[in-house]
């Protein structure tokens, strides 16, 4: 089995690109499942009713969420659809779902949306005590699990990389935009990287104009943010399973201009 992962939507460049790439990609690749982050889709911050749509059509089996999960009201009123996930250590008795389970090729796989709490503007539940919690609430229902964990801190990521290495089929990171090339499988049969990259604007600051960026950090004024414009690019990594141990057997990292 072969899962694809796509790391954070950027504004509509991300979109559309992802449009334009996922078709062919799921048939060269014989892509099975398909998990992508959209937490930044809608202008670099939150989802719309819209943007949603047009994902719910294309071939994507689970959208995860991270920090702007509520960046756009809209997004309460599409909450609690399945394919929907923000992330599980958020404040008990907000809306959504943290997890869900799907099939696929007689498989029960687990998709967890985590976020970090190290350098993250965001109220949250320890990430490493929640997941002990979920798993042991579905271990015995599932075949595999995948875990996004939208964290700032390389550190975070890593210590959850060994926290939960055999419990799980494979973790990736989130939320830095910058994919780093430190993929592994662990001798127990946990897929890793610490972060997936960004799909959006190739030309910008992890998808933010230029100019509007550089003139923050020269000046610490606060500049307003605006989406850049111009050609995208696409990252993600190819997760293959090996069917029988529902373990993952091999990486492959996905940098497509």
């Amino acid at each position: 089995m072969k899962v694809l992962v796509v790391g954070d939507l950027v504004g509509n460049t991300g979109l559309n690109k992802l449009r334009e790439i996922l078709p062919n990609l799921i048939e060269a690749e014989n892509i099975d499942f398909v998990i992508v982050n959209a937490e930044n889709v809608a202008g670099g911050m939150g989802i719309t009713t819209r943007d949603f749509s047009i994902l719910d059509k294309m071939k994507v089996d689970a959208i995860t969420m991270g920090n702007h999960t509520w960046g756009k009201k809209d997004i309460f009123s599409f909450i609690d659809h399945p394919k929907l996930l923000r992330p599980a250590n958020y404040s008990k008795g907000v809306p959504g779902k943290g997890y869900g389970i799907y099939q696929c090729k007689g498989k029960k796989i687990a998709v967890i949306n985590l976020i970090g709490r190290t350098d993250v503007n965001v109220q949250s539940e320890n990430p490493f005590t929640r997941i002990d919690e979920i798993i042991d609430e579905i271990k015995n229902d599932v075949d595999m699990i995948f875990i996004d964990f939208h964290a700032e801190a390389t550190a975070e990521k890593i210590a959850m990389k060994y926290y939960i290495d055999g419990k799980v089929t494979a973790i990736f990171g989130t939320h830095t935009h910058v994919q780093t090339a430190d993929e592994e499988v662990t001798k127990n049969g946990t897929g890793y990287i610490t972060d997936i990259g960004m799909t959006g604007p190739k030309h910008s600051v992890i998808g933010m104009d230029i100019d509007a960026s550089v003139k923050r950090f020269v000046t610490s004024l606060p500049e307003r943010y605006k989406l850049a414009e111009g050609d995208a690019s696409f990252h993600g990594c190819i997760f293959e399973i090996n069917e029988e141990t529902c373990k993952t057997k091999k990486i492959i990292r996905l940098a497509i201009d």
